[in-house]
């Protein structure tokens, strides 16, 4: 439909400058009228030529080489008509339409050829007719008018353009964005699972080994069925800090200092150690995904100094800086040789037998490579290793002073 009407408006157009010229206001026979029928002649060639390159499909992949070659010619010829005078002065409205779609659609030297060419016609015409200033100079300006309004559409439509372009990059953008967050969310999630699935299993495991070695070493079933009961109870509390977990997942986890407190207590009395804290510098709020940060890497240290210093006192220390903080957790060293035997076990915790020298769980190398990019993330260090007889976790994080 919009096609249909496209050619409508056009060859009215056509016909009504045609009516115009030849039959309300006519010429007089000779050179004027022979010029305005050849020029009402070409200017239907070149309508004709346009509208081929704009409605037939087989032609569309040549319209922008060829659109240039009829709308010259609309130009010329309505430029030659309409300087005779008369109602050709009427043909100069096709003329303005060639030189605006031209403008509008081809380069710059080519849409200036077109104009200029228009141009030219039209003032040697009127000028070998004897035409008034009027028509040498008004209207070239009208074709000039033609050529400013398609430079003005061709810049809104490549404004256009470029807007879409741009549009079409956002959505790509934030599209990737999203899938980079989905991405760090599922990394997120994994962390916490690892962690506290090694912090709760860890634990449980440990607690189990103990078992067997009573059962195995000294055949002491009441002891064995303590120690079964207290890995019922980690069981049970593995459960709650999943929960615990999970809801940190979802709202903020309590102060760093109490979350700290409750995992020293926690591990004191699931491991039968002494875990002690202590909390330097001047406290101020942290961040809650900081204080996640730290809560993991001082529950995965604390499990790994159950698993390889069984018995063995741990210190935890929080020390707040100018511009940072620091949290540092410290076990003494046990030999491999030496081992912690069931004498050495504290009264939740029984070491496996002398042979078997210390707690061994499934150690698959995550918990230090969880740590790192935990603290990474947030722009901070993680360094374990031993220092002074002692094994240290330290892990710290920039802070602002309050």
């Amino acid at each position: 439909m919009p096609r249909l009407i496209n050619v409508l408006a056009r060859s009215l157009g056509y016909t009504w400058i045609g009516i115009l010229t030849f039959g309300i206001y006519p010429p007089p026979a000779g050179a004027a009228l022979a010029t305005q029928i050849a020029g009402y002649c070409l200017a239907a060639a070149g309508m004709a030529g346009w509208g081929l390159l704009d409605f037939s499909a087989r032609l569309q992949p040549y319209r922008a080489r060829w659109l240039l070659l009829p709308l010259g010619v609309m130009a010329v010829a309505t430029g030659c008509g309409s300087a005779v005078g008369y109602g050709g002065t009427s043909m100069v409205i096709f003329g303005i339409i060639a030189v605006m779609v031209a403008s509008s659609e081809c380069d710059l030297s080519q849409c200036l050829a077109v104009a200029t060419a228009g141009i030219l016609a039209t003032d040697v015409t009127g000028l070998a007719f004897g035409g008034s200033i009027g028509t040498l100079l008004g209207l070239p300006s009208l074709l000039f008018a033609g050529f400013m309004i398609g430079r003005n559409r061709a810049a809104y439509r490549i404004r256009a353009e470029q807007a879409a372009a741009l549009l079409a990059q956002r959505e790509r953008l934030e599209t990737e964005q999203r899938r980079a967050d989905l991405l760090d969310e599922r990394a997120r999630i994994a962390r916490e699972i690892h962690d506290v699935l090694a912090h709760s299993l860890g634990a449980l495991g440990i607690q189990i080994q103990a078992a067997r070695s009573v059962l195995t070493d000294r055949g002491d079933i009441a002891k064995a069925n303590d120690l079964l009961a207290a890995a019922q109870r980690m069981a049970s509390e593995g459960l709650v800090e999943t929960r615990r977990a999970i809801g940190a997942l979802r709202a903020d986890a309590l102060p760093l200092e109490q979350e700290l407190a409750r995992a020293t207590t926690t591990s004191a009395d699931r491991y039968g150690v002494a875990a002690t804290m202590r909390t330097t510098g001047t406290p101020r709020p942290v961040p809650p995904d900081a204080t996640l940060a730290l809560l993991r890497v001082a529950q995965e240290a604390l499990v790994n100094a159950a698993k390889h210093a069984p018995g063995q006192p741990v210190t935890l220390g929080l020390d707040f800086g100018p511009g940072d903080i620091r949290l540092t957790v410290r076990n003494d060293l046990v030999s491999r040789a030496n081992g912690s035997g069931p004498d050495g076990s504290g009264p939740g915790m029984v070491a496996p037998s002398a042979e078997a020298g210390r707690v061994s769980t499934a150690d698959t190398g995550y918990g230090l490579t969880s740590m790192r990019e935990r603290l990474r993330l947030l722009n901070g260090m993680l360094d374990a290793g031993p220092a002074d007889g002692q094994w240290a976790v330290s892990a710290s994080l920039p802070l602002p002073p309050a």
